[in-house]
């Protein structure tokens, strides 16, 4: 007799299916009566048993909002209209027998008894006609934790806030492990413990509403744009992207009070811009950015210090290969512009005045050697000097008390800004104009002058390029309307060549109380509000229709905290900074003190490093 011999057969192999779940498996699993350790993961699950009569839309929204690791599981099951009208019958069977076994009785009255009866008639009538459909709801929240302690803090704060939503929250005792597996995104409900809602009901309980931003594509694998802080209420991040194509525009408006953080702000969005590749272009009044410019290795410039900007410069542009090129009406804009410049310097300009200015811009361009014959635009510009020679050698009287008005700004007090040719280019990634060292009647037109040159770069078609123009303190700027005008025009071309315009002020009341102060706050996708004066927060309200608590919030706001206001999205956040942004951009000086490297702008008349003096010391008892 033979024996046929079976080979053993070797264990099979695990799929790659089977080796992916195997790899999001946890290592080990500890089931308790009331909670899990799943691989040094603590959690338990709690099931909501009752709930409030009435709710408004998004009523549980605060639960996501949580700032614990909290997993929400809602399992939403229909039920056919023939089902849930019997249910309905034999409901409003048993309520009615009750209530009349009650007055049978003499009993009184439960007023509990009377709203679900009430409430059972109202829900079968729109059952009856269709208006709305009945659905089982299980609600389950799963805790987790990283110990057992920890864990049963967590869960009493969660039981706590459930209660404050009228929600009754039962821990799921002997069943942890079915807790689990009802919250994870499986669809299994292993806990069943629910509750009928119909249809209005069942559409309020999707927390759709959300206190963080959504963003602009929700596919993103990461968030686009810059981080400005962290979420006040949600405790989560804040980005925002001022170049998103989906915008109206990529200017924004920041106004605050005074020591509500506003420019830092401005400065942690300008530093966070350069890590993207974005070209800023900053006008100082303060020297607030000097710490900043030296840390990124900017361009700075002081206005009045040996710094001049030509106001008669014509925009010549250079391409990428070098070569020089410029608009075919550049001299005409120029003209145009030097109109600006002379309200700016000697107020407003009458219809004579007008007159003799445009003759004399014409003949001074002329006595340069500058025609509407492009080939001479490589020529030297002229200079305001020049322009008040050829007002002054005129014979019209309107033209002389021209240049007479002109003569502090070309031979007097104020003529350091313009007493040269323009001698500070503009070029880098990063490039600050100071104005501190312009005298306060000189700020106003060292601001146009700075924003011309700016605006020139940033229109050259040669070099396209995401850029943002910041205008700090701009009050000092709306204070002119011609320059007022200037920004207005700046703000509602900007997004034409890829740039952003950013305002901040201090002084609100200032820009709103003007039509073209409105229509620049109007123009601005973006708009950050920090902390506000009482004085100025009714029109504040009025302007950005601010809801009572967006108002109270904003009176306040701690420094740092503002709302960002998005279109229809409004977030509120606390502007977060790392230890070193923090230190290029604060302006503390209790903090500055701390520095050594800080640099005040002042000079040392004291010490080895200090100017010779070209006359000696002074003797004060000489007579």
């Amino acid at each position: 007799m033979s024996r046929r011999t079976h080979p053993t057969n070797p264990a099979p192999r695990a799929t790659v299916g089977e080796a992916t779940a195997a790899s999001f498996a946890p290592d080990t699993l500890s089931i308790g009566a009331r909670h899990l350790d799943v691989g040094g993961d603590y959690l338990t699950t709690v099931a909501i048993a009752g709930y409030p009569r009435e709710v408004h839309p998004g009523w549980l929204a605060p639960l996501l909002t949580y700032p614990g690791r909290l997993d929400v599981s809602v399992h939403v099951e229909p039920i056919d209209p023939v089902t849930a009208a019997a249910r309905l019958r034999r409901q409003l069977a048993k309520l009615e027998s009750g209530r009349q076994l009650g007055d049978e009785k003499g009993r009184l009255v439960d007023p509990q008894v009377e709203a679900a009866t009430e409430d059972a008639y109202d829900l079968s009538a729109r059952v009856a006609r269709g208006e709305g459909r009945l659905f089982r709801l299980g609600l389950y929240l799963t805790i987790h934790a990283t110990t057992e302690t920890e864990l049963a803090d967590e869960a009493a704060a969660v039981r706590a806030l459930a209660a404050s939503l009228l929600l009754d929250a039962r821990p799921v005792s002997y069943r942890s492990l079915q807790g689990w597996v009802s919250s994870l995104p499986l669809g299994l409900d292993q806990v069943r413990m629910r509750r009928t809602f119909d249809t209005p009901a069942l559409g309020a309980a999707f927390p759709f509403a959300s206190p963080d931003l959504s963003p602009p594509d929700p596919t993103a694998p990461a968030p686009t744009g810059v981080l400005y802080g962290v979420n006040v209420a949600s405790s989560g991040l804040v980005h925002w992207d001022r170049f998103d194509p989906a915008l109206d525009n990529h200017n924004a408006v920041i106004l605050g009070r005074s020591g509500a953080g506003k420019s830092y702000l401005v400065k942690l969005e300008l530093l966070r811009s350069l890590y993207r590749g974005i070209e800023v272009h900053v006008i100082d009044p303060e020297d607030e950015y000097a710490r900043l410019a030296a840390a990124v290795g900017a361009t700075y410039a002081h206005l009045g210090a040996d710094v001049r900007i030509n106001p008669f410069d014509l925009p010549i542009q250079i391409t990428p290969d070098g070569r020089r090129t410029a608009p075919r009406d550049a001299l005409v804009r120029r003209s145009l512009f030097m109109h600006t410049v002379i309200s700016v310097l000697v107020g407003e300009l009458s219809a004579a005045d007008r007159g003799a200015l445009d003759t004399a811009i014409t003949a001074t361009y002329q006595a340069a050697g500058l025609t509407t014959d492009p080939r001479t635009w490589n020529r030297p510009a002229p200079l305001l000097a020049d322009l008040a020679t050829t007002l002054a050698s005129s014979q019209d009287p309107t033209a002389v008390t021209l240049a007479t008005r002109l003569h502090p700004y070309t031979a007097g007090a104020f003529a350091g800004l313009f007493d040269g040719p323009t001698t500070t280019p503009g070029d880098g990634h990063l490039v600050v104009y100071s104005l501190r060292d312009l005298p306060e009647e000189t700020k106003p037109i060292g601001t146009l002058l700075v924003l011309d040159a700016i605006w020139r770069r940033v229109s050259n078609p040669a070099d396209r390029r995401p850029r943002l123009v910041v205008v700090d303190e701009a009050w000092l700027l709306m204070r002119q309307p011609a320059g007022a005008d200037f920004l207005y025009r700046m703000a509602k071309s900007s997004r034409k060549y890829w740039a952003g315009l950013t305002v901040a002020t201090q002084d609100a009341a200032d820009v709103l109380a003007t039509d073209l102060g409105r229509a620049i706050v109007t123009n601005s996708a973006t708009q950050i509000l920090l902390r506000q004066a009482p004085q100025a927060i009714d029109e504040i309200t009025q302007v950005f229709d601010l809801s009572q608590g967006e108002r109270h919030y904003l009176l306040s706001a701690d420094r740092g905290q503002g709302l960002l206001a998005a279109g229809a999205q409004r977030v509120a956040f606390q502007a977060l900074a790392s230890t070193f942004e923090h230190q290029a951009i604060t302006t503390n000086p209790a903090e500055l003190a701390a520095y050594p490297d800080a640099d005040d702008g002042f000079l040392e008349l004291t010490g080895p490093d200090a100017p010779e003096d070209p006359y000696g010391p002074i003797d004060l008892d000489a007579s």
